[in-house]
């Protein structure tokens, strides 16, 4: 990563990496991933609704978990990549990163689920900082055809309402934003396995329908740069799992957050 490569991100909102983690890295999430579907945990979170996601009884659909990498440790370990922590910190421009959250997806092949164009600040707006960004970890090489995330250039800047995530009509999503006086122009990216994408928390994004014949498999992990505070009046699932302190510079000395230095 150099100064074009942020200048990139800074300009479009998203950023492509190299392959930057490792095949070894990827097997271990990919049998966390099967772990996880079998309620094989090594830890268990408080049973409410933030916390259940995708149930086998919810059918052929797109799966949606959160919090994966706080109960089986194979995703915990690719969450915590320093590569990964490392970019996000340098993208964002700060000293260092924190985990605000995660989601573990799985599209199922030869499908209809989609994900509808949407921001991730339009869901965490008084929670998380204006500099919040997404990495997200396809488990395997990922193009058009199986679903890739795609993106919206330059969407950071804009100002839109009315996206969903859940929404299946992507078609009227972009006819809304061209209402509203922007120029949506999605630009899919074709990624090998161990790339990672990087997307602003404004940046609009989506994804198409798996049509290939195996499901695709990924990891969104939601990163936080170093000097996010909790804001009063906010309110998150994460306030569930977190203990209390009104100093909101208190660290408990005992469990220091794990932090990344930017990329030389």
């Amino acid at each position: 990563m150099d100064a074009d490569d942020i200048a990139f991100y800074r300009e479009h909102g998203y950023w492509i990496s190299p392959v930057i983690v490792p095949d070894d890295v990827l097997d271990a999430a990919e049998r966390g991933m099967e772990r996880f579907y079998a309620d094989d945990h090594d830890r268990a979170l408080p049973d409410i609704p933030a916390t259940r996601g995708w149930r086998p009884a919810d059918g052929y659909v797109l799966r949606k978990n959160d919090y994966s990498s706080l109960r089986v440790d194979e995703l915990a370990a690719l969450v915590r990549h320093p590569a990964i922590g490392a970019t996000a910190a340098a993208l964002s421009g700060a000293d260092g990163i924190r985990l605000w959250h995660d989601q573990l997806l799985f599209k199922p092949p030869g499908g209809s689920a989609t994900v509808g164009w949407h921001t991730d600040r339009q869901y965490w707006q008084s929670c998380t900082s204006d500099e919040m960004l997404t990495a997200w970890v396809g488990f395997h090489d990922v193009d058009e055809v199986n679903g890739a995330v795609g993106f919206m250039p330059g969407s950071h800047r804009w100002s839109v309402t009315g996206l969903d995530f859940f929404s299946q009509d992507s078609a009227g999503l972009q006819a809304s934003i061209v209402a509203q006086g922007y120029d949506p122009a999605p630009f899919v990216p074709r990624m090998k396995r161990g790339q990672v994408s990087f997307h602003h928390c404004r940046t609009v994004h989506g994804s198409s329908a798996n049509l290939s014949n195996a499901p695709r498999r990924s990891l969104a992990i939601h990163l936080q740069p170093l000097d996010n505070r909790w804001r009063p009046g906010s309110s998150h699932s994460n306030d569930l799992l977190a203990r209390n302190n009104p100093d909101p510079d208190y660290t408990d000395p005992a469990i220091q957050p794990q932090l990344w230095p930017p990329l030389p």
